[in-house]
């Protein structure tokens, strides 16, 4: 039987697609949970014009996000923090500093697209991961420098 996926389905695919499977799985599991229509020769043209809808969308999102990343890519953050003597911070920097940060830049990512690879502590240049699909995950660099008293 040919289905529509309304949304997505692990391991069987993904929301917008055309699959054929098997009767007892579309009529007992998929259609009962509003996860997907069955396609019938007189909604079939219907559905393929969805599909087209559906695979457009993705392109120009799939554009914008990689424009982002490499607007990501080539940015150079400056973060300004008190240190104690020795030369370590006195809080480490977190997820929400760094999206401070990009916003600034006229970069909207929530905190949990922000990957560190260890927490920052002290002076230096960092490296981090902003996790924009699983597929681009760009990095800037962060360079954390003494706040003058």
């Amino acid at each position: 039987m040919k289905v529509f996926l309304l949304k997505d389905v692990e391991k069987i695919g993904l929301s917008g697609e055309i699959l054929k499977v098997r009767d007892g799985f579309a009529l007992n599991f998929l259609i009962p949970r509003k996860l997907a229509v069955e396609i019938t020769p007189e909604n079939t043209h219907l559905y393929e014009h969805k599909v087209r809808e559906v695979h457009h969308r993705k392109q120009v999102i799939e554009s914008k996000t990689s424009m982002l990343a490499e607007k990501i890519g080539s940015l150079k953050l400056l973060l300004k923090r008190k240190i104690h003597d020795t030369g370590k911070l006195y809080g480490a920097i977190g997820a929400n500093e760094v999206v401070d940060l990009l916003s600034g830049e006229g970069i909207k990512v929530a905190k949990n697209q922000v990957i560190f690879d260890k927490s920052i502590k002290e002076l230096g240049s960092y490296e981090i991961t902003i996790k924009l699909s699983n597929t681009l995950q760009p990095k800037c660099t962060l360079k954390i420098v003494a706040e003058q008293a």
